[in-house]
């Protein structure tokens, strides 16, 4: 494919930045019983000896990413989890000290939350806090009903609220998928760069790609319920059916 020849001309220079959710994980209800597609993890390890790095850059837990994508013998593989917050490489976790803000959010949220519709589910992240509204009645109203008092809690306990799909996530301030796309194209020194997701926390992503002064695909796993980041993409796919397919071309034409 014409879009991948930027990456085909120095592979060996070549970083992809994925997203989880989304990206690799069809969006389900029960963000507990996410998982990759049974095809995404066979690609990456016959695609990652062959580039730079792949890197993950998820609002999960980093442990449940590599857990629930099945991706622990990933080798040249780095998941940035919690929007980059965690690292997890080669079987290693680092994990920083708990932002007071998420500890009082935690004690302050369930309350809040107490008059919500039904069907309204809590995800505690550790780092974070994701309130949900895909399970509800009407998860657009829901959501919208919703967003007044996260943002009020989050001004409160000095986090910052990061809306995705049918979903707002309390997190502390000062990383996003940018930055820690940013850092870590330098510090493997990538010469070009692939970066795909499907949510608006991937803005901040393509962003990045856009300002690192090499040459970047960005590529949106299409949705019916996100087209902010289709009209910012060199290419939309159908889903994570289609980013895994994208990769297998990729892997096709550089792994041996």
């Amino acid at each position: 494919m014409t879009v991948l020849a930027p990456l085909l001309q120095a592979p060996g220079e070549a970083l992809v930045a994925l997203d989880f959710d989304g990206t690799l994980a069809p969006i389900v209800a029960d963000p507990t019983r996410a998982r990759a597609l049974p095809e995404a993890a066979p690609v990456l390890r016959r695609l990652a000896p062959a580039l730079r790095s792949i890197v993950i850059i998820t609002g999960r837990p980093a442990a449940l990413a590599v857990e629930y994508g099945g991706l622990a013998d990933v080798h040249n593989l780095t998941v940035l989890g919690q929007y980059g917050l965690e690292r997890w490489s080669e079987g290693r976790l680092e994990s920083p000290p708990e932002h007071p803000g998420v500890a009082e959010a935690r004690r302050k949220l369930p309350l809040l939350l107490e008059r919500a519709p039904e069907g309204v589910h809590l995800e505690d992240k550790g780092h974070a806090l994701a309130v949900h509204t895909r399970r509800t009645a009407e998860p657009e109203v829901a959501l919208e009903r919703l967003r007044s008092i996260v943002a009020a809690l989050a001004e409160r306990t000095g986090l910052v609220v990061e809306p995705g799909r049918l979903v707002l996530e309390l997190r502390p301030p000062g990383m996003d998928k940018g930055r820690a796309l940013t850092a870590f194209a330098a510090e493997v020194k990538a010469g070009s760069v692939l970066v795909a997701g499907d949510d608006l926390g991937d803005l901040a992503a393509f962003d990045a790609a856009d300002s690192l002064g090499i040459p970047a695909v960005k590529v949106c796993s299409g949705s019916d319920e996100v087209t902010e980041l289709a009209a910012r993409a060199d290419v939309v796919v159908d889903g994570p059916r289609g980013v895994v397919a994208l990769l297998r071309e990729l892997a096709d034409a550089v792994a041996p």
